[in-house]
């Protein structure tokens, strides 16, 4: 996948605007933009520093098709790690073709998705994982979506890996010497140490592995259904929680037969509140159907808001209905009404075994806690923290994958099985984490990621 052409393309969003980018990356960049290219000050870009920029015209032939700045980045500081001149060009859609194409007439070629990005891998500028989260933060629409990406762009996930990786490989080539010498019966990988190295690596791979359900989430938005019976008031929750008028609210039972959806982002997290029907036995075709997709997206969601009538249900009640749910999703159980119940009503809630958080929608009162309560169901904590969290499905398939090959290195120690049997489980696990880096990939694999990223990046 390595080549010598000069690639170009918009790097701003297509259409007209005040300003537009257009990248020229490769070997002949400078050399080409230098045809197209007058300094007012008649400089050539050759000539000039990198890291430096210049006003000028972009002539065809004598025809003027705009006055730009020429930005210059010389290999091997640049992006791509290659020679990179940007012109900065009025956002005139008309602008913008005249340009590229007469660079095409020049000599360059129409980047593909992602191949900027592509040859900064290439060229040693970042690793695989670093490059996958350069999509990421392009796609980022939340604060948590961003720093999520701004850490995997920073390789804190990929510098554990490649640390374990580069242990492991020396164990690995420890172990394939023992193979030399067998009939010598020498030992050169300390039996002990390595139990210890492959019990440190299975913990790694699990920890990152359980972290994938909050990172998805945290990188995609967390689907909440707000889930209870009839007049629990789970849409005058969601609209106090979106702050305008989404769902009908009335004291009729039943009002509520489809699941409305809408989003909120609270403290740079983004939630998708569902408001379902209420879950009932019914005779009504209708509302029958509405119960069934409530308790569908009772299953989909990450996380759910079991609300119910504390003046209509007792404990006993609540745990019966909570029982019956099947899903895995996180829970979060709420009295709503609390400014009509009595005090009774109120000390029973309070001193349930069920961790039950009670407000009164209508009234707003505790809906700050309600969000505290939700952040952290979401994991803002371990954000905060920085800890490491996976957010990408490939990444995630791969450590699935060495933990298997890790288990068996695991049960071959347990057995004390031969070195050369030790030596192939070990070898697909290195395998499997040098494809998150990219130490090990294929043009198949690098066609896949890349084609996901936008033109021009």
């Amino acid at each position: 996948m390595i080549h010598n052409d000069t690639i170009v393309a918009l790097a701003t969003p297509s259409g007209p605007g005040a300003i537009a980018i257009i990248r020229l990356s490769g070997k002949d960049a400078i050399k080409i933009a230098s045809l197209v290219f007058n300094s007012v000050l008649g400089k050539k870009l050759a000539d000039q520093k990198t890291h430096t920029v210049h006003l000028g015209n972009i002539l065809d032939g004598e025809r003027i098709i705009d006055e730009v700045l020429a930005t210059l980045f010389k290999n091997p500081q640049s992006y791509t790690g290659e020679n990179v001149v940007e012109f900065s060009c009025h956002g005139s859609s008309y602008i913008q073709q005249e340009i590229i194409q007469l660079l095409l007439r020049k000599g360059c070629r129409m980047a593909t998705a992602g191949e900027f990005t592509l040859q900064a891998f290439l060229n040693g500028k970042m690793d695989l994982s670093q490059a996958e989260a350069v999509a990421d933060l392009i796609a980022s629409d939340s604060k948590a979506s961003h720093q999520l990406a701004i850490q995997q762009m920073r390789g804190g996930f990929t510098t554990e890996i490649e640390e374990l990786r580069v242990q492991l490989l020396d164990f690995a080539s420890l172990i394939e010497l023992e193979l030399d010498f067998s009939e010598e019966d020498v030992e050169f990988a300390s039996r002990n140490d390595f139990q210890k190295l492959i019990k440190k690596t299975t913990s790694l791979l699990k920890n990152l592995i359980d972290s994938f359900a909050t990172g998805n989430v945290l990188k995609n938005g967390i689907p909440v259904a707000i889930i209870g019976r009839p007049n629990s008031g789970k849409s005058t929750l969601l609209n106090v929680l979106l702050n305008e008028d989404r769902a009908i609210v009335s004291n009729i039972a039943g009002t509520t037969r489809d699941t409305i959806e809408d989003e909120i982002t609270i403290d740079g997290i983004r939630f998708r509140f569902i408001d379902t029907a209420g879950i009932r036995n019914t005779k009504d075709e209708i509302e029958k159907i509405g119960v069934e997709k409530a308790l569908e997206k009772l299953k989909n969601s990450a996380i759910y808001i079991y609300l119910f009538d504390s003046t209509e249900m007792d404990m006993n009640d609540v745990k019966i209905e909570l029982e019956s749910f099947s899903t895995t999703s996180s829970q979060l159980i709420v009295a709503n009404k609390i400014d009509k119940a009595s005090k009774s009503v109120l000390n029973t809630i309070k001193n349930s075994a069920l961790p039950v958080l009670s407000i009164s929608a209508k009234k707003k009162e505790s809906i700050d806690q309600l969000k505290k309560s939700l952040l952290v169901l979401a994991g803002k904590e371990a954000l905060d923290k920085n800890q490491l969290i996976v957010t990408n499905s490939r990444h995630y398939d791969i450590l699935l994958k060495s933990l298997e090959e890790i288990i068996k290195v695991q049960n071959g120690i347990d057995q004390n099985l031969s070195g050369d049997l030790l030596a192939i489980d070990l070898r697909q696990a290195l395998y499997y984490l040098g494809e998150i880096t990219g130490k090990v990939s294929n043009d198949d694999l690098l066609g896949n990621i890349f084609a996901n990223f936008c033109i021009g990046k």
